[in-house]
C-alpha cells in the first residue's frame, strides 16, 4: 500500500510538471503568434487565423521553442524567411524610421493647429 501511495504522488508531481511545461509553451506560442501577420488572411494575426499557413506557423513556433530558441531567434528566422512585413510591431531602423516619425510629426502639427485656432478666437 505504501508503494502505491508513492506511485500516486510521483504521478501527480509528474503530471503537474508536464502541464506547467505545456502551459508555458502555449503562452509563449500565443504571445509570438499574436505579433505575426497571417500572409493568407489579410488583416488577421496568426493567432486569430485558422488557415493552413497559420497552423503551420504555430507548429513551427512550438518546435522552435522546444528546440530551445527564444522569441527573438524565432522572429529573426521568420523575418529571414517571409520578410519583415510578417511582424506587426516593426523595429526602428533606417527603413522604418519614417513609419515611426510621421505619427509624431502629425501629432505635433495637429496640436499646434489646435492651439492656433483656439488663440485666434
Amino acid at each position: 500500500m505504501k508503494k502505491f501511495k508513492i506511485l500516486i504522488i510521483a504521478f501527480v508531481i509528474l503530471f503537474n510538471l508536464v502541464t506547467n511545461l505545456l502551459a508555458d509553451n502555449s503562452d509563449q506560442i500565443n504571445k509570438i503568434s499574436k505579433n505575426l501577420r497571417c500572409l493568407i488572411c489579410q488583416g488577421q494575426s496568426v493567432y486569430d487565423s485558422q488557415s493552413d499557413f497559420a497552423i503551420s506557423i504555430k507548429t513551427l513556433i512550438n518546435k522552435k521553442i522546444n528546440d530551445g530558441e527564444n522569441e527573438n531567434e524565432i522572429y529573426e528566422f521568420l523575418k529571414s524567411k517571409y520578410g519583415g512585413w510578417i511582424i506587426y510591431d516593426p523595429e526602428i531602423n533606417k527603413n522604418t524610421f519614417l513609419l515611426w516619425l510621421i505619427p509624431l510629426i502629425l501629432f505635433v502639427f495637429g496640436g499646434l493647429l489646435i492651439i492656433r485656432k483656439v488663440s485666434i478666437k
